[in-house]
């Protein structure tokens, strides 16, 4: 059987002493770049199903390499980036990545957002119009929401916050992407809003639901697509 193939394009050698053998152990196959230019040129010629992408990268900026990558190819992008970077996490995001990993990161972390990622870039059909994981059940095609086996009654702009949420789950979306999709161009700025919005629809789903809908400090929210261990932030 053919393994999935990730390119990591990373210029640190102990990031891919690392990578390699475990995800080759999850089952991927791996290939690698040092720079951005041969990592480019190897998505050119033999497209991955995912990409690891540094945004410190010797050759380029990784948000240039970012641009290129996607301007070519709709490939899954997960960035990798330093925790200090709140700024570039939300340029990727802008620029195209599907997620981005917090250096240093967690091996468990990773194959979850790699997961997801993939998820995204192969979604179901009829399975897709029903999201259900936890307590919460978000029914697109009826616009039905449901939490711990109650109904939830929100406003159309609850709902097309969670609905967008949820189509996306697993995914952050920055604070720009959710209030242009929800409210229009011109509320692109109005962050305090969005949180508004987001603090009325953990009170209207409950704890247990509520715990799904995860803020990402400086960045967005993201939707998890399974309800997170006890203990879990």
């Amino acid at each position: 059987m053919q393994r999935t193939r990730i390119l990591v394009i990373d210029d640190e050698p102990q990031i891919h002493r690392f990578l390699r053998p475990a995800l080759e152990a999850s089952g991927y196959g791996v290939e690698r770049a040092d720079t951005a230019a041969d990592g480019l040129a190897m998505a050119r010629a033999r497209p991955p199903a995912l990409v690891l992408l540094d945004l410190g990268l010797p050759d380029m900026d990784g948000q240039d390499a970012l641009v290129q990558l996607r301007a070519a190819s709709q490939v899954p992008v997960v960035v990798l980036s330093a925790r200090d970077e709140e700024a570039g996490k939300v340029a990727a995001l802008d620029n195209g990545a599907d997620d981005y990993v917090e250096k240093p990161f967690g091996l468990d972390e990773l194959l979850a957002r790699i997961r997801a990622a993939l998820r995204h870039a192969h979604p179901g059909t009829a399975a897709s119009e029903v999201f259900h994981a936890g307590d919460l059940k978000v029914d697109m095609a009826r616009r039905v929401v449901s939490a711990s086996g109650a109904p939830v009654q929100l406003s159309p702009r609850e709902y097309d916050l969670l609905a967008l949420l949820a189509r996306h789950s697993g995914k952050v979306l920055t604070h720009r992407h959710l209030l242009h999709a929800v409210w229009g161009p011109a509320h692109g700025q109005d962050v305090q809003y969005l949180r508004v919005y987001v603090g009325h629809l953990r009170q209207k789903l409950g704890p247990a639901a509520a715990r799904l809908l995860t803020t990402e400090p400086g960045v967005g929210y993201r939707l998890l697509d399974r309800a997170p261990q006890d203990g879990a932030p």
